[in-house]
Formats: structure tokens, sequence, C-alpha cells
């Protein structure tokens, strides 16, 4: 049997997409972007923001003469935005508003930025992207030392629920649920859990169902977010006493991860196995899939610029964005040829669901421009600037990561808040970890860390930012948040900064519970 295994891996190799190894970034954006106006054009959106006049600028000599009339003539828009003044009008049942045709399905955002959930409207034509962008990465592991009985063993996709909630008009529920079963047969062959228990919508019976079906498995391949898909191995490891989740699943050897960062995650997963596997991130959004690492050896994603996604770039800086993290009316927006290594940026996304320059709510900062590798660096609203800081995500992961590798202890999660302190202002961080550490060790090992990452943070603590507070709380306190919040399993995510009415919430939850 093994040389099946053999005969796909070789399958795969020669299957690989080249078109976006031997064009260039600037040329398939471009030809991108035409594609989405063309489709566009007659739509309401589309004759508002005369899509014709934009178009008729692709045939201009001007290296960028399209683009610049793209921004002149069309908004920058976020979720509220697109949502009252074309969205609804789509769930409403309306045909041909910012994408042709009527619009069946719409995803459930995670909320992490805003006080209640999002619907992102998901076409047909942005099914079948993901359905592509997600063979298109099933293909790269070829470029991975895996073994031929990886290729033999199934995948178990740990998302939403596929029975989907129905208003009258449309279907809605975890984009994860939507998409499943829109990736080709073959794959769908080998994926795990059973369609029965992907329908259930009580989180913890489906847990329950996986963790009871466990041993009958062969799973070489997990995929979901890393605190579930936590949670999920450690109840497997408890309830068949055994050390690690490979006396399970002997063949496992990649985990597929993304909507967070990995790295405050790691030690404590690698706790649950019983060799090494391969980490593989990917940057699946309810709004399309944006990237995907494509090879072991990298450390970021590399962006999909043929994938029905246009993307631009605003430089996150005091030019382009207030204090609050929210985005100036005429921002600078830069395409893929204009962007720099090492500069944080928001992205603007103009997709085949209908969104159009589109503020994602993510930053990312390009670590290979030659091949479009990006790395997520957090989020326009989750980063502390109270005094002038300019804390990112990224640096909170990096210093959180390192900490927990130098005291031994496994970080889970963590959330940071900053708070009036007198005159002056403070940090709070609440750390989840079922280790034993000292609190103050901790807090001074993340400080030390964030002064040495950021010159900003490390002048500022000198000045208007005299204390950092941090608190350790169980692991479980976390998820009883996200729980109370109706925010539990699939692709939820635990927001790493906290700010305004959740900050609040939090306040409250723990002050009852600790």
């Amino acid at each position: 049997m093994p040389i099946i295994g053999s005969i796909l891996k070789k399958g795969i190799k020669l299957r690989e997409t080249l078109e976006q190894d031997y064009t260039s970034p600037y040329d398939l954006q471009k030809k991108e972007l035409s594609k989405l106006l063309i489709s566009a054009r007659n739509t309401q959106f589309g004759r508002t923001y005369d899509f014709y006049s934009i178009l008729e600028k692709f045939r201009s000599f001007g290296h960028h003469d399209f683009f610049e009339k793209f921004k002149e003539l069309v908004p920058v828009s976020d979720y509220d935005k697109m949502n009252d003044d074309w969205w609804y009008k789509m769930r409403e049942g309306e045909a041909d508003v910012s994408w042709p045709g009527k619009t069946k399905f719409f995803a459930l955002s995670s909320g992490t930025s805003g006080a209640s959930s999002k619907y992102i409207p998901v076409t047909k034509d942005m099914i079948r992207q993901i359905r592509k962008t997600g063979t298109r990465h099933i293909y790269t592991l070829s470029k991975y030392d895996l073994p031929d009985k990886f290729f033999q063993s199934g995948m178990l996709m740990l998302g939403g629920s596929t029975a989907l909630n129905f208003s009258g008009n449309y279907y809605y529920g975890d984009l994860s649920g939507i998409t499943t079963g829109q990736l080709p047969l073959w794959v769908q062959g080998f994926s795990r859990p059973t369609p029965k228990i992907k329908k259930h919508k009580d989180w913890e019976i489906k847990l329950e169902e996986i963790v009871e079906s466990a041993p009958k498995w062969n799973i070489g391949m997990i995929v979901g977010v890393p605190a579930w898909m936590t949670i999920l191995i450690e109840r497997i490891i408890e309830r068949y006493g055994v050390k690690d989740i490979h006396e399970i699943w002997p063949n496992l050897d990649s985990f597929v991860h993304g909507g967070v960062a990995f790295d405050p995650y790691k030690k404590s997963f690698d706790k649950l196995l019983g060799r090494p596997i391969h980490y593989i991130e990917t940057y699946l959004a309810s709004e399309g899939f944006i990237a995907f690492q494509n090879s072991p050896d990298k450390r970021g994603m590399r962006l999909m610029l043929n994938g029905g996604i246009f993307h631009e770039f605003v430089p996150f800086n005091d030019k382009n964005f207030d204090a609050d993290g929210q985005i100036v009316e005429n921002p600078e927006t830069l395409m893929i040829d204009q962007v720099e290594e090492g500069q944080d940026y928001a992205l603007l996304i103009s997709t085949c669901s209908g969104a159009w320059r589109y503020l994602i709510g993510d930053t990312v900062r390009f670590i290979d421009k030659h091949c479009s590798e990006i790395i997520i660096t957090g989020r326009t609203k989750h980063f502390l600037s109270l005094c002038g800081e300019h804390l990112s995500v990224d640096n909170m992961n990096q210093a959180v990561e390192l900490a927990s590798k130098e005291l031994n202890i496994g970080v889970k999660e963590f959330t940071v808040a900053g708070i009036p302190d007198g005159k002056l202002f403070a940090h709070h961080w609440y750390i989840g970890t079922d280790d034993q550490v000292d609190k103050n060790v901790l807090k001074e090992k993340i400080d030390t860390t964030l002064k040495e990452l950021n010159d900003d943070y490390e002048v500022e603590r000198q000045h208007a930012l005299k204390n950092v507070e941090l608190e350790v709380l169980p692991t479980e306190v976390f998820y009883d948040w996200l729980r109370s919040q109706g925010k539990e399993g699939g692709q939820t995510k635990f927001p790493r900064v906290l700010k305004g009415d959740k900050l609040e919430h939090w306040l409250s939850f723990i002050g009852k519970t600790v």
C-alpha cells in the first residue's frame, strides 16, 4: 500500500500552480482588478462608481493610471459602510448589488474587533476561488518532507457547523461551515469528522463526538484554530489515558492553522505530541482566502494575487489612522509593486464577493517582496498606543513566546488592556496558563523583551507609561468568557487587546469568576 502514497505525492508535484511563480505581482494584480471591474460593471455599485471609466484607464500607457482612477472614483470602506449602503440589500434578496446575481450565503465573522457579529457576503465566485486556493495549498505539501503514509491518511478539519441558519432569503453561519464540501472530491474522501458530526451546532457535543471517534480515524493532518485544536487534543489524550496524540494518530505530521499567531501556543502544543510535526500557517478570513505558507523553509505566507482578490496597502501610521485605529477619509494606498519590506500596512481588499476597497482590519508586513510573502502583525484596532508606545500584536506575541520559553510554561491565551494610571497610563496583562509561574518574574520578562523589540515602548516606559500590571488566570477563564459572549469554537479567537465594551465585559466577568 505505501506505493499509493508515493503515487499521490508525485501527482501533487506535477500539478502545482505555476502562474504566480512566473508572472510579476503587478501584472497579476492588474489583471485581477480588471476581471473584478468587468464582472461588476453593471451592478448597482459598478454604475454608481462608474466602473466603465476605470476600465478605460487600463488601456492607458501610464503604469498606475487605472489604479489612480480606481482610487479617485471608489471610496475606501469598512464593514459598516458596505453593510449600511449595499450589503443589507443583498440580504433582502436584491440581485446585482455589489456583485452580479443574488448572494445565497453570508459568513458570520468572529467579531473580535466590534461588539457584534458581521454578515460578510460569500458568493459562488468566492466559494470557487476559496476551493481553488485551498487546492493550491494542498499541492504545496509536496515541498514538505512527509512520509508516503501521510498521503494515505485523513484530514481532520475542526470548523463551524455545516447546518447553516436560514433567514428566508439567505443562509448564514461560520465560513468553514459554508465552504466545507467545496474542496475536490478526492480531498473530501478522507476529510473528518463525518458529515453527521460536522452538522452539530452545539460545540461541546461536536467535540465529544470527535473524541469518541478519534481512535477509529487515521489522521495525518489537522486543520483549525490553535486554541480549540489544543482543547480537542487534550481531551483525546485524557480520555484514552495516553502520553501524547501520536499514540492515537501515529501518522499525524502536520497542523494547518490560521486566524491568530501560533507562536504563543507552540510550547503548549508541542507537549501534546510524541514527535515534531510541520506547522503550516494560512490566512483564510471571512472575506476570502488571502495567503498561505507554501514552503517549510519560509517564515511568511504567500499572498494569493490571482485568487479573486485585489489588494491595496495602507501604511499603518498616524497619517492614515487615528489613535483608535480608525482609518482617515482619504488614506494613502499602494499597489503590490509599491510596498516596502519591513513596513506595516493595513489591508484593503476588493473581491469577487462584492467588497470594494474594504478595510479588512488586519495589518501585514512584507518579509519578501519578490515572492509576495507577508506576516500578519496585528489588527488596526488591536494595538496599544496610549501615549505613543505603538505596541503591535506582533510585539506582544514575540514577548509572550520568549517569556514562556525561558520560564518553561505554556501560555495558551493572553490579552492586554490600556488603562489610566493617575495622570499617566498603564498596561494590564492577563495571561492564561495552567502552569505555576511567578507573575512578577513573568511580567519583568515580557516588559524587558518589549523594550528590546520596540524603541517607542522603551521610551514611554520611562515617561507616560510608568506601570505595567500582570495577572495570571487559568486558561479556562478565557474560554468561559468567549462562551459568555456566544463566541465558542469554529474560527473564534480571543482578542489580543481589549478596549471599550469588551474590556468592561471582561473586567466584570473575571470579577465574578476569579
